[in-house]
């Protein structure tokens, strides 16, 4: 039976939505006949290891001891150094460096293999405006925009793309700092909340009448399987995290009622970015729709719920999703490195050469 370290948590404005994810999935997989390690990521930073918890609020009102990651095992920092050693690692954490890329590269660092992205996915995603340079890279269109940093005139950049337009904190998901601006006075209203979550902010148009489109991906051996176009409702111009988040009732149609050529498009786009960059774990892909073109909007690499919704409606099927996850789990690809045999010369030489040292006295 593999055992299974599931991370969630970290220090991310969407820590709250990681710990029902994580909570979720620990959940499922032990229904699957897995032994499951909840790691939980506390704001204030470190891993602890939250055995024994059951739901959320166990996991946020609780003290649990704190652990390190040891190559693929979790070893206690403090008392007896027990370790408890795992198989796989499944990434929960939403937003932060859970997300960013920074998790990943710990755990392939430590030689654990994942059933999470990769590092390069992440990293190249979890910023909106990188995220843009990437998919333009891929081929995929884009709506224009403009990159502000705290402390520039982002005035004088929004002329770039006109009113209205929508800033979003660059770092940031699930909708957290993102504002529908139709004039300046608004626009700085939105800027100076941006500025208080992240330290730059993406301006876009807002086109009008757009829809918004999901659709997620995961690899099940060399194969990549990809869900129906959702299409997710609002009743106001942009999408809330209250209307994702806190609403009793998902207001969304699967699938979604495009033209085929449009879903077509979407499927097309998100399995460019797939094989481009070697996708493991499950991602999901947002994009805008208006007057007959799909734009890509941002690709989510630990996606609410693992995005299992998007591919069945029980909690059977989530399972089933999660334990594809977990069995095709795998390290990254890794050439052993080349030893050049520099450090065993006596003199070293040529333009990038060290200098002889000094004696040591």
């Amino acid at each position: 039976m593999k055992r299974v370290a599931v991370f969630f948590g970290g220090i991310s404005n969407e820590h709250e939505i990681s710990v029902l994810t994580g909570m979720m999935a620990a959940g499922l997989l032990r229904g699957a006949g897995y032994e499951v390690l909840p790691v939980f990521l506390p704001l204030e930073g470190g891993m602890t290891l939250a055995a024994g918890a059951e739901r959320p609020e166990d996991v946020t009102g609780g003290r649990y001891p704190a652990v390190t990651l040891s190559g693929s095992s979790l070893v206690r920092v403090k008392g007896f150094k027990r370790r408890k050693k795992f198989d796989v690692a499944l990434n929960c954490c939403h937003g932060g460096m859970g997300e960013d890329g920074t998790l990943a590269a710990l755990l392939a660092w430590n030689g654990v293999p994942s059933a999470s992205p990769s590092m390069e996915l992440a990293a190249a995603f979890m910023d909106k405006s990188l995220a843009k340079i990437a998919a333009k890279g891929l081929g995929l269109p884009v709506l224009p925009s403009v990159r502000v940093r705290e402390g520039e005139d982002g005035v004088e950049k929004a002329r770039e793309v006109g009113y209205p337009l929508v800033v979003k904190p660059c770092r940031l998901g699930s909708s957290i700092g993102i504002t529908l601006c139709k004039d300046v006075r608004e626009l700085k209203v939105a800027l100076a909340l941006a500025f208080r979550l992240d330290d730059a902010a993406l301006l876009e148009p807002c086109l009008e009448g757009r829809r918004d489109l999901n659709c997620a991906a995961y690899r099940r051996g060399g194969e990549i399987v990809l869900s129906p176009v959702e299409e997710v409702l609002s009743s106001s111009d942009i999408l809330t995290f209250g209307e994702k988040y806190e609403s009793t009732e998902r207001r969304s149609i699967i699938p979604a009622d495009i033209p085929e050529d449009a879903a077509r498009d979407i499927r097309e786009y998100l399995t460019k970015i797939c094989e481009a960059f070697d996708l493991k774990g499950v991602v999901r892909a947002d994009f805008f729709y208006a007057d007959g073109k799909v734009y890509f909007n941002e690709l989510n690499t630990v996606p609410g719920s693992l995005a299992f919704y998007l591919f069945g409606d029980t909690l059977t099927d989530a399972r089933e999703l999660l334990v594809s996850l977990v069995e095709n789990a795998a390290l990254p690809p890794r050439k052993p490195p080349l030893t050049t045999g520099l450090l065993a010369r006596g003199r070293f030489a040529g333009a990038k050469g060290c200098k002889n040292p000094p004696p040591v006295v």
